[in-house]
């Protein structure tokens, strides 16, 4: 009988997996229709772009040659700020239509992407200096999205770090070993 439990046991969890799955897969959808809307309003060219990457839905909007990718821009802003915005927009509109809180990631133009590679360079770096000094090093005040990126990059490094300060002033310190 202890077999036949197992067996139940471990078809759970993929059973549950795949119903996350489907549910971020839905919250890509809806993100993406509503940011099809906003892009017809705005009259905008970008192809959407949805995939899970992890525990997360992500939906990109790319913009297919130079006139279009600067066309997107706008929707990025000075440092991303607009994009930060309408993420949050998006996110609502996936609350609206599940009634479940998303942590969607939305990118335009590449900007994430492009933003996520320099924030690992500077988290390998500050990493790099915290084990040649054996001094904390800390950083400059960052998003959530930042300061998870360079977290990634120092435990990648084999270094602790932590966040410290209130928003928006809140920093990642890099810990020596």
């Amino acid at each position: 009988m202890t077999e036949g439990t197992d067996t139940v046991a471990a078809a759970e969890p993929a059973k549950s997996a795949k119903a996350v799955l489907a549910q971020l897969e839905q919250e890509g959808e809806i993100a993406a229709d509503y940011l099809e809307a906003l892009l017809d309003i705005a009259d905008l060219d970008g192809d959407i772009d949805m995939d899970v990457e992890g525990d997360r839905a992500s939906v990109s909007i790319i913009g297919e040659g130079p006139g279009a990718q600067r066309s997107l821009q706008r929707l990025v802003g000075q440092d991303g700020e607009v994009l930060e915005a309408l993420q949050e927009l998006t996110r609502l509109a996936v609350h609206r239509e599940t009634g479940e809180r998303s942590r969607l990631m939305l990118d335009i133009a590449g900007f994430r992407a492009r933003k996520r590679a320099e924030l690992a360079e500077l988290g390998a770096e500050a990493a790099q200096q915290a084990k040649e000094t054996g001094e904390p090093v800390k950083l400059r005040p960052m998003s959530p999205f930042e300061r998870k990126v360079v977290h990634d990059a120092v435990a990648a490094a084999g270094l602790r770090s932590e966040s410290e300060g209130e928003e928006p002033q809140r920093c990642v310190v890099v810990l020596p070993a």
